[in-house]
């Protein structure tokens, strides 16, 4: 007697209809669009993770560099003085010094306009 697979079958698409169920018309409902729009979103979904991590890092360069400007100094030669006097603040922790902890923030401009 020979063993059936549609307890598998189901099993497998229940998972990707589970993932299709709020797609619009008959993306969430036919096994072929089904399949083909989860790929698809499932792709978009690893690319935009990515793509967050990039535009984070862009905002925290913005706020610092506009923190640095106003006290004369340029975004790059500030980083420049923090890396070689080995102030190990990531751009994250700094861009977050600069908004909401600006005395703190100030001792590393002073730090660099010394240098």
């Amino acid at each position: 007697m020979r063993i059936k697979g549609g307890v598998t079958t189901r099993r497998r698409k229940k998972k990707v209809f589970r993932i299709a169920k709020s797609y619009y018309s008959d993306r969430g409902r036919r096994w072929r669009l089904v399949k083909q729009q989860v790929e698809r979103s499932l792709r978009f979904a690893y690319v935009a993770r990515r793509k967050r991590k990039r535009e984070y890092r862009r905002l925290w360069i913005t706020r610092i560099n506009a923190a640095v400007r106003q006290s004369g100094l340029s975004y790059s030669k500030f980083m420049n003085v923090l890396k070689k006097n080995n102030v190990d603040l990531n751009r994250k922790s700094l861009a977050e010094l600069a908004v909401n902890d600006p005395k703190n923030f100030e001792s590393l401009l002073a730090l660099a306009k010394s240098a």
